[in-house]
């Protein structure tokens, strides 16, 4: 299900990154260069606080223990997922979740997630996750609605 991300998947996660679906619901939509996710990746690899894994090599999870709480974030293989997406999705969430609990033992966990992404924040909703705060972020010199959704061990 998860596994460590190695350095042989670098490119395959700017691929997925730089799909245009993913961009258009992410918190910066502009298209990555090789140079820039080359230092992304580099920073979180060695930072222990951060945690790259892969899904069933059709998606990535991101963990970041550096924030009160840990966030997560992810994204999938959408071009190579096609119909497959939805139920790849939850199995991705429940999977992430366990980890997070179970081998990262942590208490809480949240993200944001753009308002307009209903499918993403009704995933989460699925999954034990409850909208606690939302603001505002400039993206593409357009402010846009963040909802930050979290999840504790309780739920």
């Amino acid at each position: 299900m998860l596994r460590a991300a190695v350095d042989a998947d670098r490119d395959t996660v700017l691929a997925w990154r730089n799909h245009p679906d993913v961009r258009a619901v992410s918190l910066t939509t502009h298209v990555i260069t090789p140079e820039e996710h080359a230092r992304w990746w580099d920073a979180a690899m060695g930072d222990p606080r951060r945690h790259l894994l892969i899904f069933d090599d059709k998606g990535v999870v991101i963990f970041d223990l550096r924030e009160d709480p840990p966030s997560w974030s992810f994204y999938l293989d959408v071009e190579g997922l096609g119909g497959a997406l939805l139920p790849t999705w939850m199995r991705l969430e429940q999977a992430a979740v366990r980890y997070a609990f179970d081998d990262l033992g942590l208490r809480r966990l949240g993200g944001e997630t753009l308002a307009g992404n209903t499918q993403v924040l009704a995933l989460h909703r699925r999954f034990g996750f409850r909208e606690t705060k939302r603001y505002e972020r400039v993206i593409d010199g357009t402010p846009q609605t963040v909802v930050w959704t979290e999840r504790g061990t309780d739920q």
